[in-house]
């Protein structure tokens, strides 16, 4: 994520987090799981604690769901991540909702009202 300092291995195991996980969410075979995409991945800087970002297609129940079926999965992924990454402490997965999908909607929302405004008053 943008902000934080970034050093090169930090960034080689975000990434390497990011597809691991990507990959192993294609696997699983939970059915509250919904689809599912990972958006980012954010490290403290001793790589102890992952916060995962993603992104769920679907209704709130759908959402909720998934959020579920991922915090069930947390123990699979992270022992996913331990054996495809080499490093001393493996780090701790926290799945959180991002909310920019949401914020880009309201945006446009908002975009288009007022381009309509706009247009009423011409």
């Amino acid at each position: 994520m943008t902000g934080q300092k970034s050093y090169p291995r930090a960034e080689r195991v975000r990434a390497a987090i990011r597809e691991i996980l990507a990959s192993e969410l294609d696997h699983l075979r939970d059915p509250g799981l919904g689809f599912v995409t990972i958006t980012d991945v954010a490290l403290t800087p001793d790589l102890r604690n992952a916060r995962v970002f993603y992104t769920v297609y679907g209704e709130d129940v759908a959402k909720a769901a998934t959020k579920d079926a991922l915090v069930r999965a947390t123990k699979h992924l992270r022992t996913a991540v331990a054996k495809q990454v080499r490093m001393r402490y493996v780090p701790s997965l926290q799945f959180i909702e991002d909310p920019v999908p949401e914020r880009v909607s309201r945006i446009d929302a908002l975009l288009a009202q007022m381009h309509q405004e706009e247009d009423e008053s011409s």
